[in-house]
């Protein structure tokens, strides 16, 4: 190659590349400078909380067995729970 080919691809490839750099930033814009407010966690323990009597008690319903649901004629005291509170509704089996 004579120093006049070697010449003119130096001048086409900084061409190629000053117009590739001005295309790219008209098409992505400019690098973001700005901040960015971020919300942090807290700090993750070891301890660990009781869990709500509401849900977590005796009288819960566990749902890893399985419960076969049959019509009822009546209900006796018996079939009541002791822990159940005096304010929960019982149903005798309606279908």
């Amino acid at each position: 190659m004579k120093k006049a080919d070697i010449a003119m691809i130096v001048l086409i490839a900084t061409i190629s590349v000053v117009t590739s750099i001005f295309l790219a930033k008209m098409v992505f814009g400019d690098v973001y400078k700005g901040t960015a407010q971020v919300k942090t966690i807290e700090k993750i323990t070891s301890d660990i909380e009781k869990p709500n009597g509401d849900i977590f008690n005796k009288g819960a319903i566990n749902p890893t067995v399985q419960v076969d649901i049959v019509k009822t004629d009546s209900i006796t005291t018996d079939d009541i729970p002791t822990d159940t509170p005096a304010d929960t509704p019982i149903d005798p089996g309606t279908p």
